[in-house]
Parts: structure tokens; C-alpha cells; sequence
């Protein structure tokens, strides 16, 4: 589909980013990947990814919030991928203003960049906490926006922006909202990372936060081919479009088929840090993917059980990146 295109993913680096850099290099992009600068030259997950694949890469190390430099970056660029952000919730209650800059003034760097140097594509990342807790499920595309945390606030206004200049400069944007992406490469600030972590090392008992609350988990796959169909599908500019699956299951639900395929035999310990002020839950996110079906031709296709087995076999190949001991915000 995007073979030949000159593509840019920005926050390559992370783990969402980095799946997408891996399947567009396979699709035959010419893709260069922008990752947030760091004085060692590190380049997130991408560094750990098959070889031929990496070599195929442009790396361009930058920060989002650079207006300059993101400008230089889309050089050419035909389609941008937008998915460099400050994701974690806990983090935005303790430093929102980092999130306004990199959320916010991030987006509106690429929307601008993308305007001044004609870009024909360029795909906005949204999340599904945007929609805060929801008046009515499933959720559609035109609920409501609500923020209940920092974090879901930046990305309203980074979809407002999105929104905005579409409709004043005509730039072909489009948005994907996920619901609850998960699966290899995701960090331990997730809920599921740390309870298989803490499963795998053998933990009598399993910190987590609130068990309520439902989310529409997503294999990273899935989520990655949504993208991919995003940025080559005709005359979806302007549109919004949710990946989920439709299924929601709560936390204590995830703990239990966790359990299972990990054979662990834990329980669980509530911890009062990991959980969310009270105004600021979401207690159920679920999906209505009827649009990306239409639009997209896009549907998930690996079910929770397969993809908590693979994520659980990719953690306990890499335990040395956890700290089960420890609360990752």
C-alpha cells in the first residue's frame, strides 16, 4: 500500500512507534523514523529490532517540540505518522506542563510543518481516554470529549488542532484514536506488563491499582495495520476514526487469564498509589469499530488470550527490562 512513499513516523522510538517503523520498512516506505534526542544516541526500541530492517531506516534524533527542526524534518516527507507524545496518566498529574508542550505544542509543530512543506498525509495519534467516562457505550466517533486528566486534556486540544487545521488550511489530517494498545515493547507504567512482570518472577502477590475499571484491549499488531490502512486509504481527510475491538474486559478479568497462561498462582495486593483520583477514572472504555471497518477495511484479528501469550513470552524473554519491585508511573 505505501510502498515507495516517503513516510516519517515521529516517536519511533516508542513502543507503538517503533512496531509501526518495523512494518512500514517491510512494506517497502522509504521511512524515516524521528526519535527523541538524547545524548547517547539512543534510539529506543528500534535498537533492538531485526538488522536489515534497522539499516533500511533514516534515524533523525529531534524533539517534537522544536518547531524548526520538525519543519526540517518533513522535507519531502509525503506522509507523517504522528505519534510522539507523553503518554503516561499518573505522570501528567505531576507534570502537566511537560505534557502541554510535548502533547500540544508537539502536534501543532507537525500540523504546521506539515501545512508549509504540502504534505498529502498526515495521520494524528488520539487515544480513547479523550472520551473520559462515557455517556453511553459503545463509544462512537462523535461522543463527547471529556478531560479527566491532564494527560486526556492535551490530547483533546492535539485532536482540536488537528481538527482546526483541516477545516482552515484544508491539511489532509486524519485521526486514529486506539483503545488500550497493548502487546512486546510496551513499558511497565501498563497495567498489563506489570502484572505478567510480576507473574513470570514468580510474585506470591500482584500490586495493581483499581480492578473495576474496563478497557478495549488491542494487540499492537492490529493497532499497527489500522495506521498503515490510515495513511494509504483515499478521501478519509478530516474523519476520526476509533481502532478497538469492540470486547472490553475489566483489570481483574486481565489478572485472571494472566494467571492462567502464566500458570501463576498469586494473588493480588491493591495498592493506594495506583490508583487514579476519583473524579479522574475512567471506569469503562468500549469501542464501536463499525467506522474503521467502513473506512478502513480494518478489523482485529488476534483475540485477548493470543496476544496476552505472546506479550507474556516476549516479557519473560526480556525480565531485565523490569523492576517488578517498583511502581512505574
Amino acid at each position: 500500500m505505501l510502498k515507495n512513499r516517503r513516510v516519517l513516523v515521529t516517536g519511533a522510538d516508542g513502543f507503538i512507534g517503533s512496531h509501526l517503523t518495523e512494518a512500514l520498512v517491510r512494506e517497502g516506505a522509504e521511512v524515516t523514523a524521528f526519535c527523541l534526542y538524547n545524548s547517547n544516541g539512543s534510539i529506543g526500541w528500534l535498537a533492538g529490532i531485526d538488522s536489515d530492517v534497522r539499516s533500511s531506516i533514516d534515524v533523525v534524533l529531534g524533539d517534537i517540540r522544536d518547531a524548526r527542526f520538525v519543519e526540517q524534518a518533513l522535507e519531502g516527507i509525503e506522509i507523517v505518522f504522528h505519534l510522539a507524545a507523553l503518554i503516561a496518566i499518573p505522570y501528567s498529574y505531576s507534570a502537566p506542563s511537560s505534557f502541554v508542550e510535548t502533547n500540544v505544542n508537539g502536534t501543532l509543530n507537525v500540523l504546521e510543518a506539515a501545512r508549509l512543506k504540502g504534505c498529502q498525509r498526515v495521520v494524528n495519534t488520539s487515544t480513547s481516554e479523550v472520551y473520559g467516562t462515557p455517556e453511553t457505550v459503545p463509544i462512537t466517533e462523535d461522543h463527547p470529549l471529556r478531560g479527566q486528566s491532564p494527560y486526556s486534556a492535551t490530547k483533546i486540544a492535539a485532536d482540536k488542532l488537528a481538527e482546526a487545521y483541516h477545516s482552515s488550511f484544508d491539511t489532509p489530517v486524519v485521526t486514529l484514536r486506539p483503545f488500550n494498545t497493548y502487546g512486546p515493547r510496551q513499558s511497565a507504567r501498563a497495567v498489563i506488563p506489570t502484572m505478567l512482570s510480576q507473574m513470570i518472577t514468580g510474585s506470591r502477590e500482584i500490586h495493581l491499582g483499581n480492578l473495576a475499571p474496563k478497557r478495549d484491549f488491542t494487540y499492537v499488531s492490529d493497532t499497527v495495520v489500522g495506521f498503515i490502512l490510515a495513511g494509504a486509504a483515499y478521501g478519509i481527510e478530516g474523519q476520526v476514526i476509533q481502532l478497538g475491538t469492540g470486547s472490553t474486559y475489566s483489570i481483574l478479568e486481565i489478572f485472571e487469564l494472566a494467571k492462567r497462561l502464566t500458570g501463576s498462582d498469586a494473588e493480588i495486593v491493591s495498592d493506594s498509589e495506583r490508583f487514579r483520583p476519583e473524579k479522574s477514572e475512567v471506569m469503562v472504555l468500549l469501542s464501536d469499530p463499525t467506522r474503521a471497518r467502513e473506512l478502513l477495511g480494518w478489523s482485529p484479528t488476534v483475540s485477548i488470550e493470543d496476544g496476552l501469550s505472546r506479550t507474556a513470552k516476549w516479557v519473560e524473554a526480556n525480565l531485565e527490562l523490569f523492576d517488578p519491585s517498583r511502581y512505574h508511573v
